[in-house]
Formats: C-alpha cells, sequence, structure tokens
C-alpha cells in the first residue's frame, strides 16, 4: 500500500475511534524525558486536529513542571519554525485551519512531540504529506541533539512504512497503551 492509500485508511479509522476518549499516559512521556535527561529542557508540541492525540493537555502538564513548551507556526515552502507558547497566551489560525502563536520569537526544542497518522515498529512514521517535520528535524539535527517523541493511538500502527530518503526515523513513539 502506498502513503496516500495509508493515510486514507488510517485517516478513516481514527474518525471512527475518535469518540472512544482514548488518552495518552502522562507519565509515560515524563518518564522518557527523564531517562534523557531532558526534564527542564524545552519541548516543542503541536495543536492537535482532525482526531489526533491531545497534545496540548499533555504540553499543560509539562507547563505545570515547569517545562518550557513551544508550537510549530507555519512558513512558506513546506517550512516551519517553533515559538515560545504558554496555555495563557493567545493562539491565531493558520492557512490550514490549526491554531498556532502569535510570537514570532523562534526557538529550537530539544525534544519535539510529532504527530502521526501511521507508524510501524521500526519507528517509522507518516504524516500528513508535507515533509513539514521530517524537514525541521533534519534542519535542527544540524544545529544541536533533538529527542523526537512521537505521538499516536495504537490502531494507527501498520506492518510496514513505506520510506524513502526524506523519511526520519523517530526516537520513541507513544501510544496509549505504550
Amino acid at each position: 500500500m502506498n502513503k496516500f492509500a495509508i493515510r486514507k485508511k488510517i485517516l478513516k479509522i481514527r474518525e471512527q475511534n475518535g469518540s472512544k476518549n482514548l488518552k495518552i499516559n502522562f507519565e509515560d512521556i515524563f518518564k522518557i524525558l527523564k531517562k534523557d535527561k531532558n526534564v527542564h529542557k524545552l519541548v516543542g508540541g503541536y495543536y492537535s486536529y482532525n482526531n489526533e492525540v491531545d497534545v496540548i493537555k499533555i504540553l499543560e502538564k509539562l507547563e505545570k513542571k515547569k517545562i518550557k513548551i513551544s508550537l510549530p507556526k507555519i512558513k512558506k515552502n513546506f517550512q516551519m519554525n517553533f515559538v515560545n507558547w504558554s496555555n495563557n497566551e493567545p493562539l491565531e489560525i493558520n492557512k490550514y485551519g490549526i491554531p498556532e502563536p502569535v510570537s514570532n520569537k523562534v526557538v529550537y526544542p530539544d525534544i519535539l512531540l510529532v504527530p502521526i497518522l501511521a507508524f510501524d515498529t521500526r519507528l517509522y512514521r507518516i504524516g500528513y504529506g508535507g515533509g513539514y517535520y521530517d524537514r525541521y528535524i533534519k534542519k535542527v539535527k544540524k544545529k544541536k541533539k533533538i529527542t523526537t517523541i512521537g505521538l499516536a493511538y495504537s490502531f494507527q500502527k501498520i506492518k510496514e512504512v513505506p520510506i524513502n530518503k526524506y523519511d526520519i526515523k523517530l526516537d520513541f513513539i507513544v501510544t496509549e497503551k505504550i
């Protein structure tokens, strides 16, 4: 199955399961941060939409633990930056209908929470097809070490993600089942 067909199939399954109120255990993510000695560093999240894992609740809990958080801001040519953000700061809607920070202060997260449409046991993922995260991770890895944690539901796991030279393997994938 090609990536387009996988996206279509998983989006439908995710929509059907959206009402099941599945949640990722915050402590599973926090354990990775502690183990990787990334507690109290900058975490890059994303604003969930289209039945994705609710990352905003995870970011709220991180912020309560005094961990700085940031969200992506979409740029031209399939690029994005991350900017500092706090739960009490305003957001604006981007061209994709996704809320993003008003601020333009660019930061480089130490830990990046990555959205996933489909994934496999090798820690490869399929996103929405724009390549935003693969480009961003590649760019940041040239500047510093970054830990990538993909967030998905267990039903998004597939046998094997078809990969190409642009696809970047994640460090961890966390689901409601771990």
